[in-house]
């Protein structure tokens, strides 16, 4: 098995956008495509095309691979909230 450095193919400051955050977050909870697809008010083929071109972007082939990238590059992480500072009402 080779294994394969992925260079996302991302044009700095266009990605994410707050709709790219909003589908990874759904993913990320194991949500069917189905209600992912209903939470966004989609139909499932634009979810599985927003999904495909996400795959595309980064240079990926998996929604697993997807996943790991975007925590790579911290799109998971609320905006906001600095790194090491915690969300409000937290102690």
């Amino acid at each position: 098995m080779t294994v394969t450095r992925v260079t996302p193919r991302v044009a700095v400051g266009k990605e994410p956008t707050v709709a790219t955050r909003r589908l990874l977050r759904l993913m990320r909870t194991g949500a069917t495509d189905r209600a992912i697809a209903r939470e966004l008010d989609v139909s499932l083929r634009t979810l599985n095309r927003r999904i495909a071109r996400l795959q595309s972007l980064l240079g990926v082939q998996s929604r697993f691979q997807l996943g790991v990238l975007a925590a790579e590059l911290r799109w998971l992480a609320v905006p906001s909230q600095a790194v090491g500072e915690r969300p409000s009402g937290s102690r």
